[in-house]
């Protein structure tokens, strides 16, 4: 039965001056009115979700968290009724809003043990089908750089690029944005352009040191889908005076695992891809903000952001993208 909230709604016609009458309801829920005098039909008001959308919060909530617990976007379409054109458009512009929060909440703060890794995915096609006329086009590999603080577990910083040194560069300004000038110390795997990408952007606030990792041969049948083995491990200082105890890139490697079990886009050895690359993109700022702000940590038993100060309570989905 409809609430005594619902049955008092009316809609008033401008025009004729006169109170206008029920007249079904719209594809997305929403109730019409027509006017018996000029004929016009209205719609009952409402707020959009993200400001554009007509799809109510309660679906756009259902559809997102699908998304986030590793469904695919059909899988998606199927479970909830939603066009899959129109779940796209959704992830996308919440992916925006996430990354707007990253900005504003994630800024200047205090860290010890910062540790960074880089996962691999790609779009569109895989790198070694790329043809010469598409090789300017956004497709091919795709790198995403994840900066984590190893005690709280915050994703502090993150950046989709190739890689190269000029990302790994927009990459560490980022995470300078995200950290204060209070010294802390740098973990990273031996990727030959974190090194003087640190020098230029944080050389003034880390002690910072590698592991570096030998790989032996890969043994028949590993060649493509295992990794090589790895038969020995060297932990190197670079800069500074990092503690070679606490010299770490587990936690870090760990999210890469957390990452490819949360999206369907990224899990090896499937048919789900992105084809965009704004898709990707919106992908992972929906990720991470989960991540930080509504996810409860096992170990911490909160949120890695309340772990870290900047969130007195469990997020749920409609804050994060309201």
């Amino acid at each position: 039965m409809m609430s005594e909230a619902q049955s008092a709604v009316s809609i008033f016609c401008p025009t004729c001056q006169r109170d206008c009458q029920r007249f079904g309801k719209h594809r997305n829920g929403l109730r019409r009115f027509r006017c018996p005098g000029c004929k016009r039909t209205y719609t009952e008001r409402h707020e959009r979700t993200l400001g554009t959308m007509y799809v109510s919060q309660d679906r756009a909530v259902m559809a997102l968290q699908l998304l986030l617990e590793g469904n695919s976007i059909r899988s998606t379409e199927r479970i909830t009724g939603m066009d899959r054109n129109t779940i796209m458009t959704l992830l996308v512009k919440a992916g925006e809003r996430c990354q707007r929060l990253a900005q504003h909440k994630i800024e200047h703060l205090t860290v010890r043990d910062v540790e960074v890794d880089e996962i691999w995915g790609y779009v569109y096609k895989k790198q070694g089908r790329i043809r010469p006329d598409e090789s300017r086009a956004p497709i091919g590999d795709a790198y995403c750089f994840v900066g984590m603080e190893r005690n709280t577990k915050l994703v502090l910083a993150w950046h989709l690029g190739r890689r190269s040194r000029v990302h790994t560069d927009v990459f560490l300004a980022k995470l300078r944005y995200a950290t204060s000038d209070q010294r802390f110390q740098l973990s990273t795997d031996g990727f030959q352009a974190y090194a003087p990408a640190v020098g230029l952007a944080l050389q003034d606030r880390v002690d910072y040191a590698q592991i570096i990792k030998v790989y032996g041969s890969p043994r028949e049948g590993e060649q493509r889908y295992s990794p090589a083995e790895v038969i020995g491990l060297e932990v190197a200082p670079v800069m500074g005076k990092p503690n070679m105890r606490r010299v770490c890139t587990s936690h870090i490697e760990r999210q890469n695992l957390t990452i490819r079990m949360g999206m369907r886009r990224m899990t090896r050895l499937t048919n789900a891809f992105s084809k965009k690359w704004e898709n990707l993109e919106a992908a992972y700022a929906l990720h991470f903000a989960y991540y930080n702000f509504c996810r409860v940590h096992k170990t911490l038993r909160v949120t890695p952001a309340m772990e870290q100060g900047i969130a007195d309570h469990v997020w749920t989905i409609a804050e994060l993208i309201g």
